[in-house]
């Protein structure tokens, strides 16, 4: 199997123009400084090569055809995280046009099947999805974040929640050139001094300027390339058991 068959990036038009695909998967990111040793487009990387490893999978595996959309970078961020160098804060309207259009033209190709995979926390489809189920009622689209797939207490010794030591495994696993440790910062994160906040109970935006020093959540010194490979490895078998199910929905009734 040619990975141009299923990652777009890559693809061209003679390989996909008589090919018919079951769903399509949609990366989507952000922006944004992770730490001071990650990659920017970290929440693009990391949900780009998840996916493709599940669709050269489900492939393998079952026969199940996805196409693996180039990831999009735009994110929302929080407060405090836009006037960062290079940080670039995305409305939530403006997520919804680029998505809207995204479905729209593969509703017209005759797609009826999508699952975006998101690489960035700030990002939230929910509300999007369903009005899109208005419009297109024909059209299943999922959404999930590959990070959450599976707990991560139990593939890592201190998770946090960004740019942390699941994150910079993941990314040591699939591009080692891209990661120094040496450059990364500890870090520490401020919660907020209202417990109902920190516990989730009630919810307010954190202030990242305020939280971070380093713009990390979480310390990623016990990262390694073994840990990350076990997790994504671990998450792609999840999202390869989903995309068979999914496959086998031709309707929304098909789902229950």
């Amino acid at each position: 199997m040619e990975k141009r068959e299923i990652d777009l990036t890559v693809s061209c038009y003679g390989k996909v123009k008589d090919v018919k695909y079951d769903a399509v998967i949609l990366p989507w990111g952000a922006t944004e400084p992770h730490n001071l040793h990650l990659p920017y487009l970290t929440d693009c990387i990391l949900p780009h090569d998840i996916a493709v490893d599940a669709a050269m999978l489900a492939l393998k595996r079952s026969g199940v055809r996805c196409m693996v959309m180039p990831p999009v970078p735009f994110g929302a961020h929080n407060p405090g995280q836009r006037e960062l160098p290079f940080c670039i804060h995305t409305r939530y309207a403006t997520q919804q046009a680029i998505l809207e259009d995204i479905v729209a033209s593969l509703y017209a190709q005759g797609m009826r099947k999508l699952i975006i995979v998101s690489g960035h926390g700030g990002n939230n489809f929910k509300n999007m999805i369903r009005d899109l189920s208005v419009d297109y009622p024909d059209f299943l689209i999922a959404c999930s974040k590959w990070f959450a797939v599976l707990p991560a207490r139990e593939y890592f010794d201190r998770p946090g929640d960004h740019a942390d030591e699941v994150e910079t495994s993941v990314m040591m696993h699939y591009h080692p050139e891209l990661v120094n440790l040496k450059e990364a910062g500890e870090g520490a994160a401020r919660g907020f001094r209202i417990p109902a906040l920190n516990s989730g109970k009630v919810w307010i935006p954190r202030n990242w300027s305020m939280v971070s020093t380093d713009t990390g959540i979480g310390n990623p010194a016990l990262a390694t390339a073994e840990k990350g490979k076990m997790f994504a490895a671990a998450v792609v078998r999840e999202y390869v058991e989903f995309l068979y199910q999914f496959s086998q929905a031709d309707t929304v009734s098909d789902l229950y």
